[in-house]
């Protein structure tokens, strides 16, 4: 009787330890899983901006399959001076592409935004 009881026991510990161990893992799974999915569908030209003066150039390589869709916004330090934004320039696979805008005076800020395009193969 005595060996049955501990047998009971040592069953329901290693069960709890188990089930501990699956808690434990399954969140830090799930996470990763997600990053991965994340990074698997993110497909951005990759961008750098200089600037000048009063001039803002982007230099934007696309070095993926799919088309990237970039644009130039700059603002300007002065208040009365108009803040812009580019033209949107798609960068095809391996593709490069110089935007450029500028203020009368001082710029206060620049940076890039991403759009995917759409495959136009019909059926994708």
């Amino acid at each position: 009787m005595r060996t049955n009881r501990r047998a009971k026991r040592h069953a329901k510990h290693r069960r709890a330890v188990a089930l501990a161990a699956t808690a434990a893992l399954l969140p830090g799974l799930a996470v990763s899983a997600q990053a991965h999915a994340a990074e698997r569908d993110v497909y951005v030209a990759s961008c750098r901006t200089s600037v000048e003066g009063s001039r803002v150039t982007a230099y934007c390589h696309n070095p993926y399959p799919a088309t990237d869709r970039v644009q130039l916004h700059v603002e300007c330090a002065r208040w009365w001076d108009i803040d812009s934004d580019s033209a949107p320039v798609d960068i095809g696979p391996t593709a490069y592409a110089e935007l450029t805008q500028r203020c009368w005076k001082e710029v206060g800020g620049a940076w890039i935004s991403h759009q995917p395009v759409p495959d136009p193969r019909p059926g994708t």
